[in-house]
This record gives C-alpha cells, structure tokens and sequence, in this order.
C-alpha cells in the first residue's frame, strides 16, 4: 500500500482498507500496549456519569480505548507533538499542560489516570497537589509507574543506548513505598500491582532498539513516541513487525506463568483523602 491509499486527517493516518487509525491498527499488534490498558481497565471500574482525564497516554490510543469504555474524557500531554497526535486520533477536549499545573477547575474530576507520566516531570510533588485540587472529594487517581529494578538486564538496556535519560526520565521511577510516600496525604492508597517482567522487558527492549534504528534516536521530552506520521513513514516495517506478533504476544504471556518475578511496571489505585 502506497502513502497515496491512505487518508490523512489532522495528522493521523488511517488504513484505507480497514479505516482505523494507525495508532489503533499497531496496538492491536502491541502486546505490551494490550496488557498496560487491561491493567487500566481491570482498575477504573464503572464510569457511567463520570468525568474523567487521561494524562501521559503516548501517541493517544490509551485515550482513543477509555473514551470507548463510557464516561466523558479528557486528555492532557506534555509536549505538542504528543497533544497533537493525541488531538488527531480522539477530536476534541485535549489540552498541552504544564508539570506545574493544569487547566481545570476545583473538584472538575471523578477520575484521573495518569500514564508514564510522574518519571518525566521535576517536581511531582507539585503536580501531585495540583492533582488533588482537580478531583472531586472521593474521586479516585490511576498512577502507572516505572518500577525498574537493577540487574544486568538494565545494565544492558543502559549499554545499548536505552538509559533513562533517552526515555526523557527524570527519575527512573518509583517502588510501592516511594510512590504511597509522595501521594502522601493527598491521596490513599487502595491497591496495587505490578506488570511487565522479564520476557516482557526484552521484548520491549528489542522493540525500542528496532524503533531506534529506524527513527534515528529521535527522542523528545516523553521518549520515543510513534505518532501516525511515523507509522506512515515506517509502514513495511510495521508490517513486518505484525508478522512478529504472534511471537512477541507468546513471550510477554511467560510473564504470566512467572508471577513472582519483580515486575517493572507499577500501577495503582488510590482514592482523593478528605
């Protein structure tokens, strides 16, 4: 398929054939993008009547997939490729934010699910306080965290180029204790868990040195995000990568028979303090 059979609509590309977006065409190639939004979806519960907001959600199909499951949505992002592309794939209620804080009114949400988010930003401290100010007495806040743990895996991942810095963090991310100590006391800790082990760290390590080769290392403030335009560009590529699929989506399943692995993904669910 050539450029040519592809529709371009402020800025995303749609598959001529299927119709569906890019974005939404590789994540349901992406195993690894699958289990972060069931890991989301397993936590946010009934969203009949809710006002929520997605903060941090890459190139915008995290948002795309919760604005399918009810409620009414917004979505925020730091950098304006990432809003861009995020504004392409869902239409309206996207804003650019600040780390230091974001345009909404007192007590405006019911829920907030923040993703890959606080390891990018100085003071999460501040925007933590700025999170309690936006949500509703009650309302619950969905933080996905790294929760990286060191080893000769990580040391690899550093040797290839794969450091924290080329992820845009900040940090490298938070433990279960880290974490409840910054929400601290502005949020309660109700739950939480963790994800991606070993099979799924070297699957996405080899993913992301792939995605390096081919983008050139072309890094922003959020990392190595694949907006529609790249997949335009890198189109026989990505067919190739959904040829691997079936072998990825294997491996990343190996995590599920090793469940006393270190996961180095953390999410949790916490509830607004009074």
């Amino acid at each position: 398929m050539s450029l040519a059979e592809d529709r371009v609509d402020s800025g995303t590309i749609f598959d001529a054939k299927s119709g569906e977006p890019w974005p939404v065409k590789l994540f349901k190639r992406s195993p690894l993008k699958q289990k972060k939004l069931a890991m989301i979806m397993d936590m946010i519960g009934s969203l009949e009547s809710k006002v929520c907001l997605d903060i941090g959600s890459d190139n915008g199909v995290i948002s795309y997939f919760l604005r399918q499951a009810g409620g009414k949505w917004y979505s925020a992002d730091l950098i304006p490729e990432t809003v861009e592309s995020i504004r392409s794939l869902v239409g309206e209620r996207v804003e650019q934010i600040s780390p230091e804080s974001v345009p909404y009114a007192d007590s405006f949400f019911d829920l907030i699910v923040i993703v890959d988010f606080l390891e990018h930003i100085e003071d999460d401290r501040k925007f933590i306080e700025e999170l309690f100010r936006v949500i509703k007495p009650g309302g619950e806040l969905i933080v996905i965290v790294p929760n990286p743990k060191e080893g000769l895996l990580r040391k690899f991942r550093f040797a290839i180029g794969q450091t924290d810095e080329a992820h845009g963090h900040l940090r490298p991310g938070y433990s279960r204790e880290e974490l409840e100590a910054l929400l601290n006391p502005y949020f309660n800790m109700l739950e939480t868990r963790s994800f991606s082990r070993l099979f799924s760290v070297l699957v996405d390590t080899l993913i992301t040195f792939a995605l390096d080769l081919l983008k050139g290392k072309a890094h922003t403030r959020k990392g190595n995000v694949v907006t529609g335009g790249d997949l335009s560009k890198l189109k026989k590529s990505f067919r190739f990568y959904s040829l691997l699929y079936p072998f990825i989506a294997f491996f990343v399943k190996l995590d599920d028979l090793f469940f006393w692995l270190h996961g180095n993904m953390l999410i949790a669910r916490t509830k607004r303090s009074s």
